[in-house]
């Protein structure tokens, strides 16, 4: 039971994976709408939408949060307005602490952990309580460097994000102001959260069908191997067992001699092969040999060459299973302008060169 509770756990790890992949790769080709949320000076919020291709929207609906709840009436087109958009709410800076942060040069690369050590003495809340966000670094002298920062409570935001949840937005930007180093104002994103994939639910519902169906096709394409394999290999012992039969009836009609066949395999086992010889030699002989002539005669080879060690090819020969009774039947010379010495050698040959089977 184990077994199947990771392995069911390692395909859904699997199936979360690939959605996700999939949805970062159409949300390159797919824009959403995007709804502004701005939140007013009695703490309610209004919401706007871009104009559509048609050049239609619906008008700015205001709202509040009451404890924590819904608007009692959301109207049809803003419910299909929001519904698959990404929600931009931008706070007011009544309840957003905004700083101006001076660090040397070198601390670009590593602004997360030094911000993140600060929290609790740059804001009223700790790093858990508190939802922050800066912008992009700007140079000053000295080889320093500026950062606008902003955070404000997660108890702020908190709310924020249920509410776009329950709207069934895709994701939710939440943003605050603040001041850049040359005094103009910015808008820093404090939360920047992905609610859903581009088809919700769906990717990974037909991701598990697509599992299921994979799985069901290997296990019949796993059956129908075992039956079939079964049948040839069936059909693979049968022949290999005619085979070894008809090897047999050969091999006792070659062993009886009393057939053409076997005659024809006696003579080939006890009459010598030039080939063979010349194949023998070519293995025995030492690559600095050279031979300009050999001659077959009977059971007897006789080969005519060049070589640096005479004497050692008389050894070479005798320890060879093809040749025996290796001896010079002419005299080794040597020229006087030559390194090499003219040598003359005949040896008794073995018909036998290989397996009669």
């Amino acid at each position: 039971m184990a077994v199947l509770a990771e392995a069911r756990q390692w395909f859904e790890q699997w199936i979360g994976a690939v959605a996700t992949a999939i949805d970062g790769v159409a949300s390159r080709f797919m824009r959403r709408r995007s709804v502004a949320l701005d939140e007013n000076a009695d703490g309610s919020f209004t919401a706007h939408l871009a104009a559509s291709k048609d050049g239609s929207h619906p008008a700015p609906l205001s709202f509040r949060l009451e404890r924590n709840a819904l608007p009692p009436m959301l109207p049809v087109d803003w419910k299909a307005a929001l519904d698959g958009s990404c929600i931009e709410v931008r706070l007011r800076p009544d309840h957003v602490v905004s700083r101006l942060l001076d660090f040397p040069g070198q601390a670009a690369d590593f602004l997360d952990g030094m911000i993140r050590a600060q929290i609790d003495r740059l804001t009223p809340w700790s790093v858990a309580d508190a939802v922050f966000g800066w912008a992009s670094p700007q140079p000053v002298v000295n080889d320093r460097i500026e950062v606008a920062f902003s955070a404000t409570s997660a108890a702020k935001v908190d709310p924020l994000i249920r509410l776009a949840k329950t709207l069934g937005c895709a994701s939710v930007i939440v943003s605050a102001p603040a001041i850049g180093s040359d005094g103009t104002p910015l808008r820093v994103t404090l939360l920047d959260r992905k609610l859903r994939g581009l088809a919700g639910s769906n990717i990974s519902r037909f991701l598990h069908v697509g599992l299921a169906a994979t799985a069901a096709a290997a296990a019949a394409c796993l059956l129908l191997n075992i039956y079939l394999g079964g049948e040839l290999q069936s059909e693979q012992d049968d022949l290999q067992h005619r085979i070894a039969q008809r090897r047999a009836a050969l091999r006792l009609d070659a062993n009886s001699g009393s057939s053409g066949l076997g005659l024809l395999a006696k003579r080939k086992q006890t009459t010598p092969s030039s080939v063979m010889v010349l194949e023998a030699l070519s293995r025995i002989l030492p690559d600095t040999t050279y031979v300009t002539e050999l001659r077959i005669e009977g059971a007897k080879v006789q080969v005519v060459g060049m070589t640096q060690d005479a004497p050692a090819l008389i050894r070479l020969m005798e320890q060879s299973t093809q040749f025996t009774r290796a001896t010079f039947f002419a005299p080794t010379t040597r020229a006087a302008n030559e390194s090499t010495e003219r040598f003359h050698v005949e040896a008794n040959i073995n018909a036998y060169f290989g397996s009669g089977s």
